[in-house]
């Protein structure tokens, strides 16, 4: 939804709304026209990706940002709910470890699965945090793998996602 927001350059106005500007009584507002123009197609695009049971929820908000809102809430809830979901997220992350019954893929689809939903909920997790975790977290086994990548890669730039193919 964000990223399809952002391709047609309405993120900002879903996120955060418009203010509608003094009309002057003589003639209409280009500026609030465009505005509303636009949210009517960001509101737009929220429905559309939407299945009925959930549209219905929305169907009588009148801004993006109101149908964004009440979906933010439907979804990840409120601070205190994120907080608690984070606390969650950030221990089984930091006590994450590859055990020898499940194969590298698995564990590194197992720390995908807690680093997404922490990025999702607002949580500033790097790169380098994450691939220096994984590397940590990997059995004596990968030592070897893991002193080149350490050697020959800056973990500073180094993605999962190349990491993940090495």
């Amino acid at each position: 939804m964000k990223t399809m927001s952002k391709s047609q350059e309405l993120w900002d106005l879903v996120e955060n709304g418009y203010e509608e500007p003094d009309p002057a009584p003589t003639e209409p507002d280009q500026r609030l026209r465009e505005n509303q123009k636009r949210d009517a197609k960001a509101l737009m695009l929220i429905q559309s990706a939407l299945e009925d049971d959930i549209f219905s929820r929305i169907s009588v908000t009148d801004t993006s940002k109101q149908a964004w809102e009440i979906l933010k809430q439907e979804y990840l809830g409120d601070k205190k709910v994120i907080t608690v979901k984070l606390q969650t997220l950030r221990r089984d992350f930091e006590t994450l470890i590859r055990s020898n019954k499940k194969s590298v893929q698995e564990f590194l689809s197992r720390v995908f699965g807690i680093v997404n939903p922490m990025r999702s909920y607002g949580d500033i997790l790097s790169n380098e945090i994450v691939v220096s975790k994984v590397l940590r977290s990997l059995t004596s086994k990968f030592d070897h793998v893991v002193a080149k990548i350490e050697e020959t890669k800056d973990l500073s730039t180094y993605t999962f996602d190349e990491l993940m193919s090495s």
